[in-house]
C-alpha cells in the first residue's frame, strides 16, 4: 500500500509540472494573444542555452531537437488534460521549439527580436507542410507544426539577420 502512495504521488507531481511547462507557468492562461505571450519564454530560454550556443552549430540542433521531443509529452499531457486539441492554453510548443528558429545565430537582441517576430508570424501562417502535421495526434500534432514553422522562420532569419546588420551599421 505505501509503495502504490508513492506512485500515485509522484505521478500527480508528473502531471502537474508537466501542466505548469505546458501552460508556460501561467503565460498560456493570458486572455490576450496567449500562443505569443507564452513564446515569450522562448527567450530567457535561449539565454539558459548560451553555453550551448557557444559549442557550435551541430550542438545546437541537437539541443533543439531534444527540446522539441521534450515538448510532446509535455504538451499531450496537457491536451489530455484540457480535453481539447491544440488547446490554447498550451504554449510549450512555441517556447520550446523556439530555438529552432536561432540555430547558428548570435544570442543577441537584434537576432531574439528578429527570431521572435519570424516565428511568430510563421507559426501564425503555417506554411506547408506545417498545417497538415498541426492535425497528426496528440503532442506530436501540436509540436510538429510549430517545429516545421521555426524551421521556416530560422531560413527567414538567415537572410534577413545579415541585412538588419548591415543596415544598422551602414
Amino acid at each position: 500500500m505505501h509503495q502504490k502512495t508513492i506512485t500515485n504521488c509522484a505521478s500527480r507531481f508528473t502531471r502537474r509540472a508537466a501542466l505548469a511547462a505546458a501552460t508556460g507557468f501561467g503565460l498560456g492562461f493570458s486572455p490576450f494573444i496567449s500562443g505569443t505571450t507564452g513564446a515569450l519564454l522562448g527567450i530567457p530560454l535561449m539565454l539558459c542555452l548560451s553555453r550551448i550556443w557557444a559549442l557550435g552549430v551541430v550542438q545546437q540542433a541537437i539541443c533543439c531537437l531534444v527540446l522539441a521531443m521534450c515538448a510532446v509529452p509535455i504538451c499531450g499531457v496537457a491536451e489530455k488534460h484540457f480535453q481539447k486539441k491544440d488547446d490554447r492554453r498550451i504554449v510549450a510548443d512555441e517556447y520550446l521549439t523556439f530555438p529552432i528558429c536561432m540555430i547558428g545565430l548570435p544570442i543577441s537582441i537584434p537576432a531574439l527580436g528578429l527570431a521572435f517576430i519570424t516565428s511568430r508570424v510563421c507559426d501564425i501562417i503555417k506554411p506547408f507542410p506545417a498545417w497538415r502535421a498541426q492535425k497528426l495526434a496528440g503532442g506530436l500534432g501540436i509540436v510538429a507544426d510549430d517545429a516545421i514553422s521555426s524551421l521556416y522562420s530560422l531560413a527567414l532569419n538567415h537572410i534577413l539577420f545579415p541585412l538588419i546588420m548591415s543596415w544598422s551599421f551602414a
